[in-house]
């Protein structure tokens, strides 16, 4: 089954595509140089509507689906990583409130998720747990009219920037340890509740990632995201839909550097012709494109079933989760060998910040081990087969 684009589908990547090539790709080596947040983005997402994209029209969005999402974020991805991290998160922070919050919640923060005007991050990894999801220490104990959250959150990207952070916590540390996980929405200026240590990271560097500490943080609780206990089990559900995009990412950076590769190679000459005429130079070209291809249409598929399934539905088909596993670790892996190819193919000149293709290398790294790495990818397909 192939994933042709639909006319609408066409229309808004060749359109998100002219704003990241006229507007953000100008940008993006000095966000990556200075680390530097990237909210001219954020602008012209806002502009274009593009962050009310995967939101349901009832809550003022515009209920294209999950293949949008990932189309916008390729074509920002090609140019500047930093900026396609906006999307992801902000579909990472949103996706538990869509898929387990009740109406009064949606109703509440959903509209302004839509439009841009505030931004979400998503708490869930601590120093002591990464992809031992069940090892969260932070605790929140009822207390008068709530809850109160205390722990430290660790590698959560954009928690400074955010208006409103959702976070697993343990509210019962009696059971067996993914059971007595809880999720709630900690509104920013909620007292108790700071940002720490700023990681100074390798790649996405515009894509600010955080310490979140809070100390005594008071939650309604109107705020917790379904039943006491079942956090762990919307935690895993938010990850199966929202590492697709991830996915998509992955595919935009990959294409960007072999697209660079391509271009220097056919432009770039030794021995007096392009060094594009060399068999051993087109074998990698050829690789390239087709890793990228086959990591395309994987992530389309992947995200053209979960648009496919019902919205309210309690338990994910094991093919779909399979796919989306799939297409995280397919997408991500090609990512990561096209752009050490790409800097290969530039020689010298790749190995400097003269040309993106570093950059990019730099970028895609981090498409392997956020949103589950790619062992824990491996893990999970193994779990549906």
């Amino acid at each position: 089954m192939t994933h042709d684009l639909s006319k609408e589908n066409k229309l808004l990547k060749s359109s998100i595509a002219k704003i990241a090539k006229e507007k953000i790709a100008p940008l993006a080596e000095e966000t990556d140089r200075e680390a530097k947040f990237p909210w001219h983005t954020v602008k012209l997402l806002k502009q274009y509507d593009m962050f009310a994209v995967d939101f349901p029209e009832k809550y003022d969005g515009a209920d294209m689906g999950l293949f949008s999402v990932c189309l916008i974020v390729e074509e920002l991805a090609k140019v500047c990583a930093s900026s396609s991290v906006i999307c992801c998160v902000h579909e990472l922070g949103s996706t538990p409130i869509l898929i387990a919050g009740n109406e009064d919640q949606k109703q509440k923060y959903i509209p302004e998720l839509a439009s841009g005007d505030k931004l979400i991050a998503f708490a869930l990894t601590e120093p002591g747990a990464g992809s031992d999801v069940s090892g969260i220490e932070t605790t929140a104990v009822k207390s008068d009219h709530g809850y109160l959250i205390n722990g430290v959150k660790t590698f959560i990207s954009h928690a400074d920037v955010a208006d409103y952070i959702v976070v697993a916590v343990k509210t019962d540390t009696e059971i067996q340890p993914h059971k007595g996980i809880s999720m709630f929405i900690v509104e920013k200026d909620t007292p108790g509740l700071s940002i720490g240590k700023h990681e100074e990271k390798m790649g996405v560097r515009g894509s600010s990632t955080v310490e979140v500490i809070f100390k005594d943080v008071h939650v309604p609780t109107e705020n917790r995201i379904g039943k006491e206990g079942e956090g762990f089990a919307i935690a895993m559900k938010t990850f199966d839909i929202t590492r697709i995009p991830v996915a998509a990412q992955a595919v935009g950076i990959g294409q960007g550097a072999f697209d660079a590769a391509l271009s220097f190679t056919k432009e770039r000459k030794q021995f007096g012709r392009p060094i594009f005429a060399n068999q051993g130079i087109q074998w990698m070209l050829a690789d390239m494109a087709a890793g990228m291809e086959a990591a395309r249409q994987l992530t389309y598929k992947a995200a053209s079933i979960f648009d496919d399934l019902p919205k309210n539905m309690d338990r994910l088909p094991k093919q779909a989760i399979r796919l989306s596993a799939m297409a995280k670790l397919v997408a991500a892996e090609t990512a990561m060998r096209v752009t050490t190819d790409a800097v290969q193919l530039f020689g010298g000149y790749g190995f400097t910040k003269d040309y993106p293709v570093e950059r990019m290398m730099r970028d895609a790294k981090i498409t392997q081990i956020y949103e589950g790495t790619s062992q824990i990818q491996k893990l999970v397909i193994a779990q549906t087969l």
